[in-house]
């Protein structure tokens, strides 16, 4: 008589010999073949749409801005940096050309010296970036500045500094650069937002309402230009441990100078940098790069409205008395 144990191991040897008599482990191992070779040909296109692209970067004299130019010009892109200082823009042209051979082939890259603050600027500098290499690939609009303060303390003039920044003058410097995509039928354009161009926290308004804009904004401009074979890029980060909240402003325009906690222990510039290829390399549309709280707040703005206010409430209570006390 077969005892219970006995009975499971001969249905276990059973199954195991359907599974290896039939064609479902030749079938498993095929899609996984097929899954590998699809991501293989995804990767050597991303290569490849990258290589000799131009690229041209905002921002690009620090932080994520910095880090996006070390890896797309070890892609092989041509660059065109991007900044309001000459002497660090000339500093990091002069680092990438000495970064060590790879097996791909790099190009040296070019400077344009503007302030995307001033409307004045734009369409001079938007002509001089395509003087570079006589055309754009690809716009990267990484620029920006963060904001720190309550509503009612703040200026307008503050608003419309972030807004000028982080809106405004990236839709200027796109719009001036569009028509030659256009003619081309080729191009991609990519923002750089971030999370809170999907939720509001509190005492980030300024900030958070210049995402919210940028947001939109990409958004209509993907799909007017779909016909155009035109690809729009919109890049959602969380937090970055960068000088950005250290650079942003406050309610009366000073500098806020502090390192936020949540800052210093947000994601490394150069891992951004590294998604942001991807996801340009790819071709998406759409990428939040966050941790699960951040993403799970997206979620819950949308499913939860009521709850998510109420835990901004809170937060803002808290914060309200970490400044009294």
């Amino acid at each position: 008589m077969v005892s219970p144990a006995g009975r499971k191991g001969q249905l276990r040897a059973r199954a195991m010999d359907f599974i290896t008599s039939t064609a479902i482990l030749p079938l498993l191992f095929g899609c996984v073949g097929i899954f590998g070779l699809l991501r293989l040909l995804q990767w050597l296109r991303a290569r490849a749409y990258l290589r000799g692209a131009v690229v041209v970067i905002t921002g690009a004299t620090s932080g994520l801005g910095r880090e996006c130019a070390k890896v797309f010009h070890a892609s092989g892109a041509k660059l065109v940096l991007c900044g309001r200082n000459v002497e660090a823009l000339e500093e990091l042209a002069r680092e990438l050309i000495a970064t060590p051979a790879t097996k791909v082939q790099t190009h040296k890259p070019h400077t344009v010296t503007f302030d995307l603050a001033d409307p004045g600027a734009i369409a001079v500098a938007a002509a001089q970036i395509v003087q570079c290499f006589g055309h754009v690939d690809i716009l990267i609009n990484n620029a920006g500045i963060s904001y720190r303060g309550a509503i009612q303390d703040t200026a307008v003039d503050v608003d419309r500094k972030v807004m000028e920044t982080n809106y405004f003058g990236p839709v200027a410097l796109t719009k001036a650069l569009l028509p030659g995509m256009i003619q081309r039928q080729q191009g991609h354009v990519v923002a750089i937002s971030s999370v809170q161009g999907r939720i509001s926290i509190p005492f980030r308004s300024a900030y958070a309402a210049s995402k919210h804009a940028t947001q939109a904004f990409f958004d209509c401009l993907r799909a007017e230009l779909e016909q155009d074979q035109i690809a729009v890029t919109v890049v959602s980060p969380g937090y970055i441990h960068t000088n950005l909240s250290l650079n942003a402003v406050t309610a009366n325009g000073s500098r806020y100078g502090a390192m936020d906690k949540n800052t210093a222990q947000g994601q490394s510039p150069t891992q951004v940098a590294q998604a942001v290829l991807a996801a340009v390399g790819r071709k998406q549309k759409d990428v939040v790069l966050a941790d699960l709280q951040p993403s799970l707040a997206i979620y819950l703005r949308t499913l939860a409205p009521g709850l998510f206010f109420r835990l901004m409430a809170s937060r803002a209570r808290k914060e309200h008395k970490a400044k009294g006390s």
